[in-house]
């Protein structure tokens, strides 16, 4: 017993000395930077998500205020209508960012969103009342805003995505992520064609 007690401080020191050690390694292996990468992609990710979602609560309002003014242009509104549908339906959240799958199969379903309000808007022109319809012209600009915020919104997630894709991928941090967090590559999000550009919703050109 005796021995054993005269052992015990070194013993002790000995095992703080390896836990100093260890968080040391542990910290130069960026173990505590990894999770702060992944709050930053999971919120750039919420914020994208709420921009997403503030566009689809514009469309049905956008589709009964052309509804009264544009009866003939039924296939355009049910187009839009159905692309809402499918995007709302696909849902992505923060477990699904590193399935390519996943992602795009959201991405493809807001694009296709996208497309459709491009092509219904493209129609106005034709209504010289509709454009004076002050419902209209509220959604007009909300749509605009949407629109533009959504693009800042991707370009933030992006480069979030690529911030915390480079760090997991980065010796020594690497080592913390694979081993403690198992943690794989975000997805970003691709620019379709014509996805640089919001819809036109500019009704003045032919103005005068």
């Amino acid at each position: 017993m005796t021995a054993l007690a005269r052992s015990t401080p070194a013993a002790s020191l000995k095992r703080a000395l390896f836990a100093v050690l260890l968080a040391l390694g542990l910290a130069g292996c960026g173990l505590n930077s990894v999770p702060t990468a992944d709050e930053k992609v999971n919120a750039a990710w919420g914020n994208l998500q709420s921009e997403y979602q503030r566009r689809a609560d514009l469309v049905p309002n956008l589709v009964a205020t052309v509804k009264g003014y544009a009866q003939q242009e039924k296939s355009v509104l049910v187009e839009v209508t159905n692309a809402r549908a499918r995007a709302t339906s696909i849902q992505l959240n923060a477990n699904d960012l590193s399935d390519p799958a996943k992602v795009k199969a959201f991405q493809d379903a807001q694009n296709q969103l996208g497309g459709s309000l491009g092509r219904l808007l493209a129609t106005f022109e034709a209504y010289p009342d509709l454009k004076s319809n002050q419902n209209f012209l509220t959604l007009q600009a909300q749509l605009e805003g949407t629109e533009n915020s959504i693009l800042v919104a991707r370009r933030d997630y992006n480069e979030s995505v690529r911030q915390y894709n480079t760090l997991i991928r980065t010796f020594p941090t690497a080592i913390g992520a694979k081993v403690f967090y198992g943690a794989k590559p975000k997805v970003p999000f691709e620019a379709s064609a014509g996805a640089q550009t919001a819809p036109k919703v500019d009704f003045n050109t032919n103005a005068g």
